[in-house]
């Protein structure tokens, strides 16, 4: 887990980048190769879309993270059953949503680790990775 406060001015609704780059770093996973799924909090169509920019971004990298670059997403693994813009953003049911979400995909998909990142008004972010269970055992 990573939660983290951003600047609201300069970063706000980009906490999904920072939180992400946490994670990539402590459980030593790199975001294009490891995670198989995706479920990022939509709270508008740009926020989504500045946060891949950031990501995938060596300026965002060295001006944030000592140039360690979080990664390119491929967008066609990113909330592949609709996210919040489709769905709908259920206030206090948000995180639930995300995460029930990425654990049926791992299992349905066959993956083993999922990203699943939002922001929140005020400049907070936030980021888990699951590691899918086998239900075969």
């Amino acid at each position: 887990w990573s939660f983290k406060a951003c600047d609201p001015y300069e970063e706000l609704l980009l906490g999904p980048t920072f939180c992400s780059q946490e994670l990539m770093i402590k459980n030593n996973l790199n975001v294009e190769h490891d995670i198989g799924v995706y479920e990022i909090h939509e709270a508008f169509a740009g926020q989504i879309l500045s946060n891949l920019a950031a990501m995938g971004s060596q300026k965002f990298a060295d001006q944030h993270f000592g140039g360690k670059i979080v990664g390119s997403i491929d967008v066609d693994k990113i909330n592949t059953k609709g996210g919040s813009l489709a769905i709908g953003h259920p206030f206090g049911a948000t995180g639930s949503r995300l995460v029930t979400t990425a654990s049926n995909r791992l299992q349905q998909e066959g993956q083993r680790f999922a990203l699943v990142a939002a922001c929140a008004d005020g400049g907070l972010g936030h980021a888990c990775i699951l590691e899918r269970y086998d239900n075969d055992k």
